[in-house]
């Protein structure tokens, strides 16, 4: 499983340590060439020193004393603090060693006349610069070992790095206690979450949050507050739903008994055909149940397609019970076509379905709905207008909430069909509107947005 904190240790880690060896690398190699620039001026300053103390009575002396220790006793360069390092040679210039310090090397330490050079004597490397001293007639060298110089680097980088490799792994410490209590937070709140119980959607505290966590934090209490109102619905639907199934059930198995009991042919009958009329009412609640449910458990914005919504009317139309008392029908002249708006097919269905069964049921037998359709500049609407007793204005802001039914409800109503249009226009980026005709009747108009292209 990946872990926030791992990838953070490992980040800083890595990203510090490079820092590091970089740095290192950086500091040995900028050292290194200060220190070669140094010791080169030693060199030459060194030479020029021993060239500037030789005279022509010492240079003599020590040609007389031709033998090695002859020349070193008459040439004494005295105890320079650099003896130790620096190696010292005379020689004249026709080849003959005039001195040379204590611990210089017999061979010659370069062949060059003048100037910087690098060469191996007795299987060592030395760095060596030689003046040339015409007036004398002889030729300065001196010289240092590789070997002492790279050590002298050494303990140089070995000063400057040794307190940094003690001070990382310090660093460490500090980058992981940093990283442990910045995850705090993230730790708090999962530590109240799993405490927690499934029904509780209590938002969480976000008072004092780091400015990286914040968005979380609001965006889960987003989701709980939205899944405390699903459930809420959820609740209602569900009392509701009960309720409403529970007083046709009763009324069917009334009349069932009433059949059963009854040797009147008449009253058999009747009781038969009230069986019926609540089966019909009862499979249209259960069906506009689901639908409701169907509804609610899609996505907020189902995709929608660009179409002709006519198609869909015509479909709905067809698919109502067989032509009687009232009819519905689509106006003429609402055939057009060209009409095209933006809808989810099986939503716009539910929508004009329910409309149509609320306006049949609300008309007088005589009664005939129409439907049609039209655009303007505000979208495409679908017009439905019955000639029933309409709504009274005390309800119409009520008329859409679940399980309402006004004053002048219908026997066949269960008081969602208009809830349920309503939730799926709203679904759709649209809307419904219910405006009362006169001298009777409602208009329910469903407003669609028209196409992306603007047809």
């Amino acid at each position: 499983m990946n872990s926030i904190r791992t990838r953070l240790l490992t980040v800083l880690l890595g990203s510090t340590g490079l820092v590091w060896l970089l740095a290192v690398a950086w500091i040995y190699l900028g050292t290194q060439a200060e220190l070669e620039r140094v010791l080169d001026a030693r060199l030459m300053e060194a030479a020029r020193m021993v060239n500037s103390l030789l005279t022509d009575d010492r240079v003599e002396l020590a040609l007389a004393g031709r033998d090695g220790r002859g020349a070193a006793a008459a040439f004494e360069l005295g105890q320079q603090p650099y003896e130790r390092q620096l190696s010292c040679q005379i020689w004249s210039l026709d080849g003959a060693l005039v001195g040379r310090s204590e611990h210089a090397p017999e061979q010659r330490l370069t062949d060059l006349p003048s100037g910087f050079s690098k060469t191996e004597v007795d299987g060592e490397t030395w760095r060596v610069y030689a003046i040339e001293n015409a007036d004398l007639g002889v030729r300065v060298m001196v010289g240092d070992s590789i070997d002492m110089r790279d050590r002298l680097v050494g303990e140089v980088i070995k000063g400057l790095v040794l307190p940094a490799g003690l001070i990382l792994p310090f660093l460490a410490g500090t980058i992981w206690l940093s990283v442990r209590r910045g995850m705090s937070p993230l730790n708090d709140m999962a530590r109240t979450l799993s405490s927690r119980a499934a029904t509780d959607l209590r938002p969480l505290p976000d008072e004092r949050l780091p400015r990286e966590i914040a968005p979380a934090v609001h965006a889960l209490n987003g989701l709980f507050r939205r899944v405390a109102d699903a459930r809420e619905r959820e609740k209602s639907f569900t009392a509701f739903a009960a309720h409403e199934l529970k007083t046709p059930l009763a009324g069917l198995k009334t009349q069932a008994q009433i059949a059963l009991a009854s040797s009147d042919g008449d009253v058999h009958a009747n009781a038969l055909r009230q069986i019926s009329a609540g089966v019909d009412r009862t499979s249209r609640l259960v069906r506009q149940l689901l639908d409701l449910a169907m509804i609610e458990a899609s996505d907020n914005t189902p995709a929608l397609a660009t179409g002709c919504p006519i198609e869909v009317v015509k479909r709905v139309i067809a698919e109502m019970p067989p032509a009687g008392d009232p009819t519905v029908a689509l106006e003429k002249g609402s055939g057009d076509t060209d009409i095209e708006a933006c809808f989810e097919p099986t939503f716009l269905m539910l929508a004009l379905r329910n409309l149509i069964e609320n306006a049949l049921n609300h008309s007088p037998a005589s009664g005939k709905v129409l439907v049609r359709v039209s655009k303007d500049e505000g979208g495409v609407n679908i017009i439905i207008e019955d000639d029933g007793p309409g709504i009274a204005a005390s309800e119409l802001p009520r008329i859409t909430e679940r399980f309402f039914r006004g004053r002048d409800r219908s026997p066949a109503g269960s008081g969602l069909g208009l809830s349920i249009a309503e939730e799926a226009a709203a679904r759709m980026g649209g809307s419904l509107r219910l405006q009362n005709r006169d001298p009777h009747g409602l208009t329910a108009t469903l407003s669609l947005p028209v196409g992306a292209d603007g047809s």
